[in-house]
């Protein structure tokens, strides 16, 4: 067995190694050997103080998370970490944490419980339990608020952002910045202070007075807003609260109680399932470490718009020099003066120096030629999104690019077959599927054809980690994964104002729900025209008599585009506000009383449940067909791609905890009511919902080994 805490002596200072690879998590074993270790040094008469450090590149990066689901399952009770570090502030010797790269969740407790703390100037420390749906669990809300103050507590244990060394030292988190080797500072540190009494941060309680409770409504109130239908920052908050009403002893048995309540919560699994499921997405079925990549030094981008220029960004963000291509001048121009203007907002509000801002300019190249695209290793198409157009662009990089250059293309929708099919190397095409705008948008959907190379996709994953995105692989068919399901859930939207909900009110329910906005919302970001273009190319695939959405179509011919005219769905003003539009809410009710509409007061529920669970239903057939790898990756797509909130897991994550039988009793409800055109269940879904399955136990290569054998 490995020894997970090491004990060794310099003179007559204990050091106490924590060695737990990869981030010293404080995994079953680690708070036992830790205890131990300070008793050892509390009985060697020869120690007159204690330096605790962790090996590698950080201290205690946190709890392992694996271990809360085993607990919720009752595979492994829960083991309070106090009694640990009770032991650490109870020793008779002074003991020092010595911070290097993350102190995180436990690892700041520990810290904490010490009696001194020195730090590394590039560390950090935080209390980040908020974002996993819990709250910190072994004393944070109590040891916090009394060395730092309750609003810098408040700050850290309800929005769980970690902060740095210098603001650690400014806020009494820490006691010392140490310059050059950490070790020899803490060594020198713990031998000023052997001889002075340990000091117990229990027992510090002048931060504490005088916390009025407006700080604290203030709080929930910021809490609410931004974490509109969480629990766990309002957990956090209440026990922050406790620190400042009862005794330690007290506060930390009712940290423990709402610590519990949200660890066995819908939230927290959701949480932590989406974690697990964003680190599951690079792991593709025969792409291995040692599937080739190729080298990605010089970039290209053909088309200056909205997704070309976001494109551009991106690599220029990441350090690659781009080469910007358009058709015209003006369109070029038009192009970098968004960038520009783009970067200089960045830098208006101090997230980017001019230096910066001058550096990555300077690596994008515009030009109206082909010239240097020789030279690219990778290519992206950004063009109108219209198949033909599209082939004629692939049929010149033909001629053009290197043989080992990958050809992506940007596509949200096309056929990735279609477009490799106007190239000899359809083994280097491949889709790398953007989300607006795409300098910022977390995503990156990447999409293989049937003729894509192994290598294509591993450089294609591998690119997007360097670019900073989340990447999720995607089959080739219409829409991919995230296309492909909006379309049914924008579609429910556009039929629901017709048959008498209110734009607004489509919104707010799924606002509320907590999705970034509403379809409707989105369609306006997006672009009506971009929705209409969509729906012409895919228009002969659609047979005829069944119902379509009217409203967007007439929309989009009277020239409201969305949110780039001021007028869409809604009116929007020059800092792009919606308000309700009183011609759109007549166009609506005009067409549906010509189609023959019967218009009804439609309740918020019904709204939430239509929209969703045609996700859910799509994303089923997405799941079976092999278009996605696992239900986590079409959660990650929609939680970072369509912004639905990541305490709710994802659209296929919320299904299995409102019960896959519950569900496809709605959807039938559904398809009894609105024709099985569009609401005929899925089989997947079904046949998990009959056998007490959820699609998070769904694996498909297992389900195909099964099926075979």
């Amino acid at each position: 067995m490995p020894e997970l805490v090491r004990y060794t002596r310099r003179d007559d200072v204990a050091l106490i190694t924590i060695d737990n690879p990869p981030v010293n998590a404080l995994s079953p074993g680690v708070p036992e050997s830790l205890q131990a270790a300070i008793r050892q040094a509390e009985a060697d008469g020869e120690v007159k103080a204690i330096v605790l450090i962790g090996a590698g590149s950080t201290f205690i990066a946190g709890a392992d998370i694996r271990e809360f689901g085993k607990i919720v399952s009752g595979e492994r009770p829960r083991l309070s970490l106090l009694p640990f570090l009770q032991t650490i502030e109870d020793s008779s010797k002074p003991v020092v944490a010595a911070i290097h790269g993350q102190a995180l969740g436990g690892g700041l407790e520990t810290a904490m419980s010490a009696h001194y703390r020195v730090i590394a100037p590039g560390a950090q420390v935080g209390q980040p339990e908020v974002k996993l749906g819990l709250i910190p669990g072994a004393g944070g809300t109590q040891r916090l608020p009394r060395l730092a103050g309750v609003i810098k507590a408040l700050e850290m244990c309800a929005a769980g952002e970690p902060v740095k060394a210098h603001d650690a030292v400014a806020a009494g988190i820490a006691d010392r910045i140490i310059e050059g080797d950490l070790l020899d500072g803490a060594l020198t540190f713990a031998r000023e202070i052997a001889s002075a009494p340990p000091p117990k941060t229990r027992d510090r309680e002048e931060k504490l007075r005088n916390a009025l409770p407006m700080v604290f409504d203030f709080a929930r109130e910021q809490a609410r807003k931004k974490g509109r239908g969480m629990r766990a920052p309002l957990a956090a908050i209440d026990a922050v609260q406790a620190a400042t009403q009862m005794s330690f002893e007290d506060g930390c048995r009712r940290e423990a109680e709402l610590f519990n309540e949200c660890l066995y919560s819908n939230e927290s699994k959701a949480l932590i399932h989406a974690f697990f499921a964003e680190r599951a997405v690079s792991k593709i079925p025969g792409i291995s470490k040692e599937t080739k990549t190729f080298e990605i030094r010089r970039a290209a981008v053909i088309g200056a718009g909205t997704m070309g220029g976001g494109i551009t960004m991106t690599y220029a963000n990441a350090g690659i020099p781009v080469i910007v291509k358009e058709t015209a001048q003006d369109a070029l121009d038009r192009g970098m003066n968004t960038i520009r203007k783009n970067y200089g907002a960045t830098v208006a509000k101090g997230r980017l120096s001019q230096e910066a801002m001058d550096h990555r300019l300077s690596l994008i190249t515009p030009q109206l030629t082909y010239d240097g695209f020789e030279n690219a290793d990778i290519i992206v198409e950004a063009v109108f999104e219209n198949l033909e157009v599209k082939k004629e662009v692939f049929r010149e990089l033909d001629k053009i690019a290197k043989p080992e250059c990958v050809l992506a293309s940007n596509t949200s929708s096309l056929n990735i077959d279609e477009i490799a099919s106007a190239t000899t190397r359809p083994q280097m095409v491949i889709g790398n599927h953007f989300f607006s705008p795409a300098n910022v948008m977390k995503l990156l959907e990447i999409v293989r054809g049937k003729a894509t190379g192994k290598e294509a996709i591993a450089t294609s994953m591998a690119l997007g980690k360097k670019l900073g995105k989340v990447t999720v692989l995607a089959g080739n068919c219409h829409g991919f994964i995230g296309n492909r399901m909006v379309g049914p859930y924008v579609r429910e939207a556009q039929f629901l104002v017709e048959e008498g909900a209110s734009v607004e009110q489509v919104n707010d329910a799924l606002y509320n729900f907590g999705m970034a906005m509403g379809p409707l919302a989105m369609d306006d970001l997006a672009g009506l025209d971009v929705g209409w273009a969509i729906r012409k190319e895919f228009e002969r695939h659609q047979k005829p008599g069944v119902r379509k959405p009217l409203v967007a179509d007439l929309l989009y011919e009277q020239g409201r585009f969305g949110q780039k005219t001021g007028r869409g769905w809604s009116k929007y003003d020059a800092n792009r506000k919606p308000s309700a539009d009183a011609e759109t809410a007549e166009l609506i009710e005009k067409t549906a009383r010509q189609a023959g509409i019967e218009r009804r007061n439609v309740p918020d529920q019904e709204i939430i449940d239509r929209c969703i669970y045609s996700l859910v239903n799509e994303g089923a057939r997405i799941l079976e067909e092999g278009i996605a790898l696992r239900a986590g990756d079409i959660d990650i797509t929609y939680i970072y791609g369509y912004g639905f909130p990541a305490w709710r897991g994802g659209p296929m994550f919320y299904a299995d905890t409102v019960g896959l039988k519950n569900v496809l009793d709605r959807i039938r409800e559904f398809e009894r009511k609105h024709g099985a055109e569009f609401w005929s269940p899925a089989p997947l879904l079904i046949r998990l919902a009959e056998e007490g399955r959820t699609f998070e136990q769904f694996d498909i290569e297992k389900e195909a080994a099964v099926l075979t054998s």
